[in-house]
């Protein structure tokens, strides 16, 4: 549905911008993805977007395109540009010197470093501003960097894979495999576009996965965390092993806390009250050390950690047509509720088929 106060050739190079943004979906983190295109007398003269931390903007990729013909043009960007000196000077600044003369904004910057303040740095240049045009599309595609800058926790993505009474694995812990090749290969693709990849210490000695990408090259791996209260993890562990693997624990023995330092892995203490890991105060962490979209795959036990705790932002739910029985392992360890209003509601958002599998996506809340 088009905006009445934006053209429909406005929607258009806006949505071109949008899948420019998009190429930076498993390589931009960190920062978000953000798509720029800059149109003069009609014509495109310049594309550019944010393919890595430390590179250049999507603005200045497409500045250096246009060259001259950039001055007078109208620049179509997803995201605010920013006004501070970061990696890499200020795209406001550039897009005042190139002289454009018009700037269309999807969304406002939420990061409180920008907030408004490249909008202002750019209208009092005389540049004409209009912010707006396709905000929702823009704010999905950086969903995480969003979460991360107002609420100050990462977009957490939880992941379960089970038959269609909710087992994910039989009573001995055989569950290799539930979905088939389609599903499977979808689940690379939600790790790729994540900072990181979540998991328990109960799933790590069961199944000592190394939770990394598998034939999908983004030239990055996810870091990978394990909640693991007692530090359990052996130094041995597939997902210790290589870089960018921290163990999150509520209490630390030395002897342990050094075996996996040795082995390659970061340890930090996140205690609760209860002896085990805050998993709030995590998020928490996990942002302030720039993490934006948080994969979980994980077993019954933090499943339902995270979800009584309501750090479950959306659900990925994978169903096989099977039937597993009654002994089987569930997808959530909670308490007992005695009434319906206590018990967790999802709104579906999305429904698709991936071979013999469906992929479900909810979010908490009625809709």
């Amino acid at each position: 549905m088009f905006s009445e106060m934006f053209s429909i050739s406005d929607h258009q190079h806006m949505a071109r911008a949008l899948q420019l943004a998009e190429r930076g979906l498993y390589t931009a983190m960190p920062n978000p993805r953000v798509g720029c295109v800059l149109v003069k007398d009609g014509v495109v003269v310049g594309e550019g977007w944010h393919e890595r931390v430390g590179e250049p903007h999507a603005e200045i990729n497409a500045l250096r395109a246009a060259g001259d013909a950039a001055r007078g043009a109208t620049a179509f960007v997803t995201l605010e540009p920013c006004s501070h000196h970061g990696r890499t000077p200020p795209c406001a600044d550039a897009l005042i010197a190139a002289g454009v003369a018009r700037v269309v904004v999807a969304m406002q910057d939420p990061n409180p470093q920008v907030a408004g303040r490249g909008l202002a740095l750019m209208a009092e240049a005389g540049i004409a501003i209009e912010v707006g045009l396709m905000a929702a599309e823009a704010g999905a595609l950086n969903v995480g960097f969003v979460s991360r800058m107002t609420r100050g926790r990462p977009w957490l993505r939880l992941k379960t894979a089970s038959s269609l009474d909710g087992k994910t694995a039989l009573a001995n812990g055989v569950s290799q495999w539930i979905t088939g090749p389609a599903a499977r290969a979808d689940v690379q693709r939600l790790r790729a576009r994540a900072c990181a990849v979540l998991t328990g210490i109960g799933t790590v000695l069961a199944d000592d996965p190394q939770m990394t990408l598998r034939d999908f090259d983004t030239g990055r791996q996810p870091l990978r965390i394990v909640v693991d209260s007692h530090l359990r993890t052996p130094p041995t562990a597939r997902i210790v092993q290589g870089e960018g693997a921290w163990i999150v624990c509520a209490e630390a023995d030395r002897v342990r806390r050094d075996a996996l330092l040795d082995a390659g892995a970061l340890t930090w203490l996140q205690p609760g009250a209860d002896g085990r890991v805050d998993l709030p105060a995590l998020m928490t962490e996990l942002a302030g050390r720039g993490i934006n979209e948080l994969h979980v795959e994980a077993g019954a036990t933090l499943n339902g950690a995270l979800l009584a705790a309501g750090l479950v932002d959306e659900w990925i739910a994978y169903l096989a047509p099977s039937v597993m029985g009654d002994p089987a392992r569930g997808l959530f360890a909670l308490p007992e509720y005695t009434q319906m209003s206590e018990a967790h509601v999802f709104r579906l958002t999305d429904v698709r088929q991936l071979g013999d599998n469906v992929r479900l996506t909810l979010r908490p809340g009625v809709g």
